[in-house]
C-alpha cells in the first residue's frame, strides 16, 4: 500500500452484502471490507481463525453455544475450527483480516461463496 485507504469511499464500491473487496495486504493476509445483510452461512475454517471488526452497524456471530453482538469499534476472532454464522438484521460494514486464498464460506461452499475483488 503506497497510500492511505478511506474505508468509507471503498465500502461505498461493494455491489451488495456478501461481496467483499480487498482493501490491502498485509504479509500473506487480506484485509477486506464486506457488507453484511441478513444470515450468512455456517461454516468454519480448519486452518485459520476469522478476525472481525465491526465499523458501522450491529453484528451478531451466532456460535453454537452463544451468540456474540459487535457494534461500531468492536472485534471478534472466531478460532479456527469453529462452526460460526454472521448475521445483521441491518446493513452492517465489516472489516476482515485472514490469509490470502481463505474462501468466505469456510469449508460449506455454496451460493454465497465470492472471489473478493481489488478495490
Amino acid at each position: 500500500m503506497n497510500a492511505k485507504v478511506n474505508l468509507a469511499e471503498k465500502f461505498a464500491l461493494l455491489e451488495g452484502p456478501y461481496k467483499p473487496g480487498i482493501v490491502g495486504r498485509l504479509n500473506d493476509y487480506k484485509l477486506q471490507v464486506v457488507k453484511v445483510k441478513g444470515p450468512f452461512v455456517w461454516h468454519k475454517h480448519d486452518d485459520t481463525d476469522d478476525f472481525f471488526l465491526v465499523i458501522e452497524g450491529k453484528l451478531t456471530i451466532q456460535l453454537g453455544d452463544r451468540n456474540i453482538v459487535l457494534g461500531p469499534g468492536e472485534l471478534f476472532v472466531v478460532p479456527r475450527g469453529v462452526e460460526h454464522c454472521p448475521t445483521a438484521e441491518e446493513e452492517t460494514l465489516v472489516l476482515l483480516i485472514e490469509p490470502d486464498g481463505t474462501p468466505n464460506t469456510g469449508d460449506a461452499g455454496g451460493e454465497l461463496s465470492a472471489t473478493p475483488v481489488e478495490l
